[in-house]
């Protein structure tokens, strides 16, 4: 036996390894019996795989549903015979045997189809049913008696399963055998002699069956032959070969087929009795029941078209007779096939979980998929359900690849529940299914989000450090630290400007900047928890827009903004501040009147005595004065309201409720006496209510006195007014009315006979000879008013001050000349006056005319100054002093009071 298999071994093809054109198929064949160890291919090196690649890979060998009896070698990547293999045990009577193999390779997962085709040796001899067969036969049986014969089985194919029989000398007897390529081969004992059982009463013969191998293997039978006498007519059946379809599903107790045998002798000669000689396969007839009487075949069993095709039954029927005579038929009974057999659906891999970011194509399972049954019914569609995001790809027959479709999102799926489905081509067809659990991993592909773009948050000033001011959240879908969300107030986002001046202010005095909002407000970072570092001041701060930002904890890490508009409220913490009264500043003029008004203003609730004079005779609703005040606040906090709190009673004085100008109850006369105190109350509409008090003291005299005691008292002490008047007066109207008409005629004369002197001064300054050029500049200042147009100015020294009262503005501005430098020539002597001299008196009588005009300029009917004087543009009007330098004196140096 080990000389033959060595001999195939030797003669079989050893390594058949090339790629099939259709789909990428190694092939192998391999004889049977070869020896463990044996190799059967060099399956690394035909992969096109680097020494040492199959074992960094895994190169492994995946057969499913059976044993495969090779294997792959993890050093050498070679395909070997791991256990015995028997073609008879693997196949069967199938040619070819061929052995489906799936071979896997990781980093990147690849799968080949390796074909192993088992080839036969003739390692089966021919093999007869039974050792001794007996045979009874009548001795006038007549020469040409057929007598059929069980032939040999050889578990071999091909030429190692051609079988020849031989039968030994014999002068009366001989071997028929008929071959057919629809029907297994027929072998007959034919008498060739007459018998005669006096001479020889049993015949013992040797059957010999040979195979077509090399060497040829042979199996032997003993026929036994005992002659038998009388009873010369056999039972015959009307048909020698009767053929049966039966459908697998048949169930137990269906009548298979129905025999029938006839003898025509008489008596019991002629009583036939049915039985079963032989069957193949062997244990075929465990399945079915021979009626002895009847003839009837039924089924007893189950038959299954994917084990057994086909059986072959030999039915003898034999008479009673003495000796008995039998006749044979061969029922051939086909299994048709059904579809019984639901697909089978196998994962040969799975890969997950599958990142979120994963591209399209990637292999996420391998698959294979088969059906035991034939035609129509074994021919399975696949797919998958649900039909999104995987698919499936045939790579070879009966394989499949789960392939992704389409871009994931573990947001909106996590997880998937695909059902990989199966279905035959029956009627009616069946189902398989095989679920697979797809787990997606995360990615951060998401940035945190806020609930709204917008986040308005109301806030109380004078709140406690620390307070909370609301709460921010932002969504972020990823998990772990991809949807870890942390906080913080971006400094890269709007700051706010601090200033304690008015609108448009812009001195170092007012304290204007620039500061982040991270030094108002903070977040914390892990809760989105908005609280404030410091109290708020609504004078200060009104509106603080920031950004908070949303920072996940990912790789690399993705940000969400949001924006936070803070608006302070305000509360009343702030009492009316009264102001100086309008002309005040401008009566006092320059520098010092401006600080005096300030230092006012700075006065807060503080009660000062304000000066007014009013004519006896006055009407009723005479305005003597207005008082005037500011609050910081703002809305209902800052609406004051004045009261006249003493005298009580009959007042010959009442004081507008909202607009705070005092104005005569009634005509005023001498009973009224010669000063009137009236204590005024300012209070806003807070909650509570916040008040200051002003001390009004008004001067009854007559009408001319109290226009001469007006006019007088501006023009002798117009520098020391705003000291001597710091809590501001207003004349009245009717006062101011006749003030003006003596002063105007007043005015229009010195001003035309300043301008006569001026001109003849200047023209003998131009027409006597000169000495020198003029050098230097001198003490001489300019005056202007800007509400009559602009006189003159210079480029060197400038001095103004602004005093508004709604649309009243008056200006004041004082200018010093500005020369050439003087010539390096020396000065000539002359007896005329020096020009700068001249200049001394026209700037001297320029000031005088200024002393004693300027207190009625406000009165006159002028129209306003244009662009001299800055316009208030709230209601609320600030004081604030301006001041600015430069080295070397040609830049002007201005200090300006503004209300």
């Amino acid at each position: 036996m080990g000389e033959r298999c060595c001999a195939a071994v030797v003669r079989v093809l050893v390594l058949q390894a090339a790629w099939a054109l259709s789909g990428g198929q190694v092939r192998y064949s391999v004889p049977e019996e070869a020896e463990a160890g044996t190799v059967v291919g060099r399956l690394a090196q035909d992969l096109g795989l680097e020494a040492g690649e199959a074992e960094a890979r895994r190169l492994r060998l995946v057969a499913p549903g059976r044993r495969a009896s090779v294997e792959v070698s993890g050093a050498s990547g070679a395909l070997l015979v791991s256990s015995r293999l028997d073609r008879e045990e693997l196949c069967g009577k199938s040619a070819p045997c061929a052995l489906r193999l799936e071979v896997l390779l990781e980093r990147p997962l690849r799968v080949f189809h390796v074909q192993l085709e088992v080839t036969d040796i003739n390692d089966n001899a021919p093999v007869f049913p039974a050792a001794r067969k007996n045979l009874s036969l009548s001795e006038n049986s007549p020469p040409g008696f057929r007598f059929p014969l069980e032939g040999a089985s050889d578990a071999d194919i091909g030429a190692n399963a051609q079988l020849t029989y031989t039968l030994s000398p014999s002068e009366h007897f001989s071997l028929d055998l008929h071959r057919s390529e629809e029907y297994r081969e027929s072998l007959f004992l034919v008498l060739t002699k007459s018998l005669d059982r006096e001479t020889i009463p049993v015949h013992r013969l040797v059957l010999t069956a040979s195979d077509g191998g090399r060497p040829s293997l042979s199996g032997t039978m003993e026929l036994v032959i005992s002659v038998l006498d009388a009873n010369d007519n056999a039972p015959q059946f009307n048909q020698s070969v009767y053929k049966v379809q039966l459908p697998e599903s048949a169930e137990v107790g269906t009548l298979v087929a129905r025999v029938n045998a006839t003898d025509l002798d008489l008596g019991s000669n002629a009583e036939v009795t049915f039985s079963v000689s032989n069957t193949f396969p062997e244990n075929g007839m465990k399945n079915f029941l021979l009626n002895a009487r009847t003839g009837e075949i039924h089924l007893v069993g189950t038959v299954d078209y994917e084990d057994i095709r086909s059986y072959e039954i030999q039915v003898e029927a034999t008479d009673k007779g003495t000796p008995p005579l039998s006749g044979h038929c061969k029922v051939v009974l086909e299994v048709v096939d059904v579809n019984d057999n639901a697909p089978e659906v196998w994962v040969t891999s799975l890969s997950v979980p599958v990142p979120e970011d994963a591209s399209l194509g990637t292999v996420v399972a391998l698959l294979s998929v088969s059906d035991r049954d034939s035609g129509e019914n074994g021919r399975v569609r696949c797919w998958v359900w649900p039909a999104s995001p995987f698919g499936l790809e045939a790579t070879f027959a009966g394989s499949y690849s789960l392939v992704l479709r389409e871009a994931l999102d573990r947001e909106r799926v996590s997880e998937y529940e695909v059902e990989v489905r199966a279905e035959d081509g029956g009627a009616p067809a069946l189902r398989a299914s095989r679920g697979l659990r797809v787990p997606v991993s995360d990615v951060n592909d998401n940035a945190p989000s806020f609930a709204q773009a917008v986040y308005t948050v109301l806030a109380r000033e004078n709140n406690a450090a620390g307070a909370e001011l609301a709460r921010l959240w932002a969504r972020d879908p990823d998990e772990a630290a991809n949807g870890r969300v942390s906080y913080s107030v971006w400094d890269g986002g709007l700051g706010v400007g601090v200033g304690g001046g008015g609108a448009g202010s812009s001195s170092s005095s007012g304290g204007s900047g620039w500061r982040p909002a991270s030094s108002y407000v903070s977040v914390d970072a892990e809760s989105g928890r908005l609280w404030a570092l410091q109290p708020l001041d609504y004078e200060e701060l009104q509106v603080l827009q920031f950004e908070v930002r949303a920072v996940d904890a990912g790789e690399p890490p993705l940000s969400g903004n949001a924006t936070v508009q803070l608006f302070v409220l305000d509360e009343n913490d702030n009492a009316p501040a009264l102001l100086p009264p309008a002309g005040s500043a401008a009566e006092a003029g320059g520098v010092a009147a401006a600080e005096a008004a300030v230092a006012l203003a700075g006065a807060g609730s503080e009660s000062g005595t304000l000066w007014a004079w009013a004519a006896w005779g006055a009407p009723a609703g005479q305005v003597v004065a207005k008082i005037r005040a500011v609050d910081a606040d703002s809305g209902y906090n800052a609406w004051l309201r004045y009261e006249l709190w003493e005298p009580r009673g009959k007042c010959p004085f009442r004081v507008g409720l909202y607009s705070g100008e005092v104005s005569t109850a009634r005509a005023l006369d001498e009973a009224d006496g010669p000063r009137q105190r009236l204590l005024i109350v300012v209070r806003d509409h807070g909650e509570p209510a916040r008040s200051a008090t002003a001390t009004l003291s008004v001067s009854l005299l007559e009408a001319a006195e109290a226009a001469l005691a007006a006019g007088s008292s501006s023009s002798s002490s117009s520098l020391a007014a705003v000291s001597r008047s710091a809590a501001g007066v207003e004349l009245g109207a009717g006062a101011a009315s006749a003030a003006t008409n003596v002063w105007l005629v007043v005015a229009i004369c010195a001003v035309s006979s300043l301008f006569l002197l001026a001109v003849v001064l200047y023209g003998a300054s131009r027409w006597a000879p000169r000495a020198a050029v003029l050098s230097a500049p001198g003490p001489t200042t300019l005056v202007c008013a800007s509400e009559v147009g602009s006189w003159s100015y210079s480029q060197r020294h400038s001095r103004s001050l602004c005093v508004a009262d709604g649309a009243a503005k008056s200006d004041l501005m004082v200018f010093s000349p500005n020369f050439p430098p003087p010539p390096p020539a020396p000065a000539a002597k002359d007896t005329q006056p020096e020009p700068s001299a001249l200049l001394d008196t026209v700037s001297g009588i320029a000031v005088f005319a200024f002393t004693v005009l300027f207190p009625l300029l406000p009165h006159l009917p002028i129209p306003s100054c244009h662009g001299a004087c800055e316009t208030a543009e709230q209601r609320t009007v600030s004081l604030q002093a301006q001041e600015r330098v430069r080295v070397g004196g040609s830049a002007p140096v201005r200090r300006r009071a503004r209300l």
